[in-house]
């Protein structure tokens, strides 16, 4: 019985992370639809403490604090998903194309990757987004832009593992196809290590997307973003404490259950 104990601590990872992140995307869902109040009408009780009726306060605009936080936290999510599917969704293709073929195409491409990574993240995304404007489109891209390099080099350095395995060189003699071998034979095997990698990325586009909404460069008002809330906030963090705990620990929770969750993916592909 004794081999099994790591699995059932390592399980413990997976499952808390599951709680924690399925909780955060069922009500940032559920905000989509419904929210105990409009996130964005305003009333006369400003500043009002959390109570019954409205379980996180209000705002400054007598804005329901709960209902912008489930908002927001909807659409932080979707757009830190969306980020990473179209920069996993890249990194794949010029990944595999890379790491399989190599040659000048791999020269070029890990150049150009290069050339992303020497700057800092978050100053290259706010290049991209003083060329293209503000607004959710232009903020998804921009951190997509950001985002790719990373994927290219997980998914190329797999390639290249994997290109001259036994099961690969078996099945070019049997005649398959390049795209075949790209995409059936070698990308299933590379998913246990990229998955993680979309966990960790979900986890940093979430932070990029929090900090470009707080800077006012990303959702702007008066759609609510986990971001501007806090920058929203920031004036009356003595006056009302609560205005700003809700929007920041719920990133909190979002990350912490995102990082547990990939923990526990990597732990059990161990």
């Amino acid at each position: 019985m004794m081999p099994n104990t790591p699995s059932l601590k390592w399980n413990k990872y997976f499952l808390a992370g599951l709680i924690m992140t399925g909780l955060a995307v069922l009500l940032g869902l559920l905000g989509f639809f419904w929210t105990p109040y409009s996130p964005t009408a305003m009333s006369a009780e400003r500043f009002s403490s959390p109570t019954l009726s409205h379980l996180f306060g209000t705002d400054n605009f007598g804005r329901d604090i709960f209902s912008r936080v489930m908002q927001g936290m909807g659409t932080t999510i979707l757009i830190s998903t969306l980020v990473v599917l179209i920069s996993a969704f890249i990194g794949i293709l010029l990944g595999a194309l890379t790491g399989y073929f190599g040659g000048i195409i791999d020269e070029l491409v890990m150049r150009f990757t290069d050339a992303l990574n020497g700057f800092p993240s978050i100053l290259l995304a706010l290049v991209v987004i003083s060329v293209l404007g503000n607004g959710r489109q232009n903020l998804i891209l921009s951190l997509g832009i950001v985002f790719t390099p990373s994927y290219v080099r997980i998914v190329r350095s797999e390639y290249m593992r994997l290109r001259d395995a036994d099961y690969i060189k078996r099945a070019r003699l049997m005649g398959v196809g390049r795209l075949r071998i790209l995409f059936v034979h070698i990308l299933p095997n590379i998913l246990p290590v990229f998955w993680v990698s979309v966990m960790i990325g979900l986890n940093n586009a979430i932070l990029a997307e929090s900090g470009m909404s707080y800077l006012g460069i990303g959702v702007q008002p008066p759609d609510a973003s986990l971001g501007n809330m806090l920058s929203d906030a920031q004036g009356y963090l003595q006056s009302a404490p609560w205005y700003a705990l809700a929007p920041g620990l719920t990133i909190v929770w979002i990350v912490l259950g995102f990082s547990l969750f990939s923990e526990g993916i990597r732990r059990l592909g161990e």
